[in-house]
């Protein structure tokens, strides 16, 4: 990598195991998200219902976040090859190294679709892990919830600085610009609501992110 570039290396950030199921009862929250989407005021639309656990709102959003961001890269797979991106970068000045904690403990470089498919792999996982996400009705929540939400949240960002970088052109001419603005900007409000990425990990799309936040 050149001078001065950032590369973000993901150390363990691993669930702990814990026994413990529930059924997300999400329904209802997604009806209040579409509701509010609906409405067009996505500031509205990220803050907490009255009346409702947090750690069910974070999960319900971490799933629709993860399946937006899973679609909107879906459009590009035939654009973002080993060829084209063959590191997974944000520009010039950042790079991103792929480590799980557990499979692959060293940090390694790996070209963009590959970097991607592990992240979606392992952001799946989690969801489909009932000690993280739990999928019985009235079962608690891991104490180190927020810790891994925050994790998948990063990591999705990745994908939305990479998109931005290297295929905003290619959006563009796919006439799919605004849908990838507007789910980035619900992402990124929701994001600030709940303090979920550090600042210095948004620093690849910062002035596109304080055009979105300011004028609230």
């Amino acid at each position: 990598q050149g001078p001065g570039t950032d590369i973000a290396q993901d150390g363990t950030d691993i669930a702990q195991d814990c026994d413990m199921n529930k059924d997300l009862d999400g329904a209802h929250l997604r009806k209040h998200i579409d509701a509010t989407l609906g409405s067009g005021n996505l500031r509205e639309a990220v803050r907490l219902p009255p009346g409702e656990d947090a750690n069910e709102w974070l999960a319900v959003n971490t799933v629709d976040f993860f399946n937006q961001v899973n679609l909107l890269y879906g459009t590009l797979t035939e654009f973002c090859t080993p060829e084209s991106c063959p590191t997974m970068t944000a520009g010039p000045k950042y790079e991103y190294r792929w480590a799980d904690g557990v499979q692959i403990k060293k940090p390694i470089e790996v070209s963009a679709p590959k970097y991607v498919e592990y992240l979606m792999d392992w952001i799946e996982a989690q969801l489909d892990d009932e000690s993280i996400f739990p999928q019985k009705l009235g079962a608690p929540f891991p104490s180190n919830f927020t810790e891994v939400v925050k994790t998948i949240f990063k990591r999705l960002f990745r994908v939305y600085a990479h998109i931005y970088h290297s295929h905003f052109q290619r959006i563009v001419s796919l006439k799919e610009e605004a849908h990838l603005n507007t789910c980035f900007k619900h992402f990124i409000l929701f994001t600030c609501e709940f303090g979920l990425v550090d600042k210095k990990e948004l620093a690849p799309l910062q002035e596109l992110i304080e055009s979105i936040i300011v004028p609230y």
